[in-house]
C-alpha cells in the first residue's frame, strides 16, 4: 500500500505532448450534472490514463457508507454487485482507507494506492478476485459532516499496473478530479431532493428503483443491490411509471430535470 499526501499547492496538471490530459478534463468537466456522470466521466478519463473502474465512496464514521457513483469502460461492469457485498458486510472490517484518514488533515486531497494482492483475503476474493481486479488508485479528500470523500480508479487484470507516472499525473490532476465530483454530488443532491417532493406517490421500492434508474445504473446492478431479481426490477420500474404517467426513461430524467430548473 502507498499513502501519497498531496499538497494544497499542488502544481498545474503535466500534459503530454498531444494534449490528452487537457482533453480528458475539460470532458470531465462537461459530464458534470449529467445522468450517467460515472459512466461519461470514465470514458472522458481513459482519453488520458486507463481506467477499468471508477467508484465514488461516501464514508463516515457514524454511519454506512454510500456510493453516489459508479461505472465501467471496457470491463464488465460488476460495481454494483460488489458495492451490494462491500454494502452488506465487508465495509465494517475495511482499513485500507484508515491510514488516508490519518493523514487527511494535513493536505487536502490524499492518494491511497493498493495492489489486489494486499487486500485482506475475505475482501480481495469477494471483489478483486471474482472481477479481476489487480489494483486500486483513491484520491481521498475530506467530505461533508467529517467524512471522506473517495474516488477509486481501478484496473482490470487486462490493463498493465499504475506506473510510478501515472500515479503522480492522478496526484497532479486530483484537485480537478475531486471539485468535478464534488460539484456532480451537490447537483445530483439538489435533483434527489426534488425527486423526494415530486415522487412522493411512489411505494418505497418504486422509488429504490427509479433512483438507482436516474444514477444510470442498469438493470442487473439495480437487482443486485436491491436483492431481487432483474424481472422484479421491471416490474417495479412499470408500475411507478404508470403511477406518474410516463412510459420511458427518459421521461423519468425529463420529470426530475424540469423540477430542478
Amino acid at each position: 500500500m502507498q499513502l501519497i499526501p498531496l499538497s494544497s499547492a499542488t502544481p498545474a496538471l503535466a500534459t503530454s505532448a498531444d494534449g490528452r490530459a487537457v482533453d480528458a478534463m475539460a470532458g470531465l468537466i462537461a459530464c458534470i450534472g449529467a445522468q450517467g456522470f460515472a459512466n461519461d466521466a470514465l470514458a472522458q478519463l481513459n482519453r488520458w490514463l486507463p481506467v477499468s473502474w471508477l467508484s465514488v465512496f461516501r464514508l463516515s464514521d457514524h454511519a454506512p457508507p454510500r456510493m453516489p457513483a459508479s461505472g465501467s469502460y471496457r470491463a464488465p461492469d460488476g460495481t454494483a454487485e460488489s458495492w451490494a457485498v462491500y454494502r452488506s458486510s465487508l465495509y465494517r472490517q475495511d482499513q485500507t482507507f484508515l491510514a488516508a484518514r490519518e493523514q487527511i488533515g494535513q493536505a487536502r486531497c490524499t492518494l491511497v494506492h493498493w495492489h489486489a494482492k494486499e487486500i485482506p483475503a475475505a475482501h480481495r476474493e469477494r471483489i478483486y478476485t471474482r472481477h479481476g481486479l489487480r489494483e486500486r488508485l483513491s484520491v481521498v479528500c475530506k467530505d461533508k459532516d467529517d467524512g471522506l470523500l473517495a474516488i477509486n480508479l481501478y484496473r482490470h487484470e487486462s490493463l498493465p499496473l499504475f506506473t510510478g507516472e501515472e500515479i503522480e499525473w492522478v496526484g497532479m490532476g486530483a484537485p480537478i478530479l475531486t471539485s468535478c465530483v464534488q460539484r456532480h454530488l451537490d447537483l445530483a443532491g439538489a435533483r434527489e431532493q426534488s425527486f423526494d417532493a415530486r415522487l412522493s406517490v411512489l411505494t418505497r421500492r418504486e422509488r429504490e428503483v427509479c433512483e438507482r434508474m436516474l444514477k444510470g445504473w442498469t438493470y442487473e446492478g439495480i437487482a443486485n443491490d436491491l436483492g431481487i431479481s432483474a424481472g422484479t426490477v421491471k416490474t417495479f420500474r412499470d408500475r411507478a411509471f404508470d403511477r406518474l404517467g410516463i412510459h420511458h426513461r427518459n421521461e423519468l430524467f425529463a420529470l426530475v430535470l424540469v423540477n430542478t430548473s
